[in-house]
């Protein structure tokens, strides 16, 4: 039988969780409750928690692909395609000669590197056996996204008021300059519908191109690792395409999407509550100073792009 205070932190981590599924709990407060209760109670099982933020958050992004048409979905991630090459190549660029600056290690920095050009987690889950790198580094390096995934769910949403952005601009800024998934369609909701319609489209369209990086880099380093597509990608393509098909069903597909929306809330939570003091001891300055430089650097010209009309809204 677990001691009581143990038994009273689970109670409490169920409720803020239950908490997190109401409908006037928004993303910002399910992350900063998360990361509260993290850091001041502590998380009573991180490891469940990362496996069902995971497979959450799959799910709610197929979901939201039930509130979307199939020419939505093709004419958004086709028009961001080129802004997406052309912003993972200089990322890694960019991202490269910062790890020398910084005297990160090689894989270390190639990791921080592809997470902030492509899709935070996914991507240096997927990089990490063709650059050999140790556990220590991946861990590491997924602690530094992380803490800059959790930075930018509260102040993307407060730049775009602040410069008035539209729904269309600040999600193709959301899209493509906020690492993970979840941080971005977390910002995205907490801006508007619509941003999070188009942050959600352009963002996996950039996580489309895990594969050709993986497989360019295992070329390169003669590494067999395979790249895969993610299922939840497809998934959300196929939403779509059954949503345009079967416009009868408009009225359970309004429900799809409004369960998958308040999911996403719960997804957050669990996210904060991956922010533990142990993660935030293993982010060294290094790393965390290229970490943060990059994210900058990649953020502050895509919006300075965005807002001046060489990348014009979608």
């Amino acid at each position: 039988m677990p001691p009581v205070s143990e038994r009273r932190r689970v109670i409490a981590f169920l409720v803020l969780a239950a908490a997190s599924l109401l409908p006037w709990i928004g993303p910002a407060t399910a992350l900063a409750g998360g990361i509260g209760f993290s850091l001041v109670v502590g998380n009573p099982a991180p490891a469940r928690t990362a496996r069902w933020s995971k497979v959450l958050l799959q799910a709610s992004v197929v979901g939201l692909g039930f509130g979307l048409s199939l020419g939505t979905v093709l004419r958004v991630g086709a028009g961001s395609a080129v802004y997406t090459v052309v912003g993972i190549a200089v990322t890694l660029a960019t991202g490269a000669l910062l790890g020398r600056i910084a005297g990160t290690s090689g894989p270390l920095s190639t990791l921080i590197s592809f997470g902030t050009a492509i899709c935070g987690g996914s991507a240096i889950a997927a990089m990490a056996p063709v650059v050999k790198a140790k556990s220590d580094e991946i861990a590491v390096s997924l602690a530094t996204v992380f803490t800059l995934n959790a930075a930018a769910l509260v102040l993307f949403p407060m730049i775009g008021h602040v410069l008035h952005l539209g729904q269309g601009e600040f999600g193709l800024w959301a899209g493509l300059a906020i690492h993970d998934t979840s941080s971005v369609v977390g910002a995205a909701s907490a801006f508007g519908p619509e941003a999070l319609v188009v942050a959600t489209t352009v963002k996996l369209t950039r996580a489309l191109w895990i594969m050709p990086c993986v497989l360019g880099a295992a070329f390169l380093t003669r590494s067999d690792q395979k790249a895969k597509l993610p299922l939840f990608i497809a998934g959300f393509v196929a939403a779509a395409a059954i949503r345009t098909l079967l416009p009868s069903l408009q009225p359970l597909w309004g429900v799809l999407v409004a369960v998958a929306r308040q999911s996403l809330v719960l997804t957050l939570f669990l996210i904060g509550t991956g922010l533990t003091r142990d993660v935030l001891r293993r982010v060294g300055v290094r790393p965390l100073a290229q970490g943060v430089v990059l994210w900058l650097l990649v953020s502050g010209a895509t919006l300075a792009a965005i807002v001046t009309g060489l990348i014009p809204a979608l």
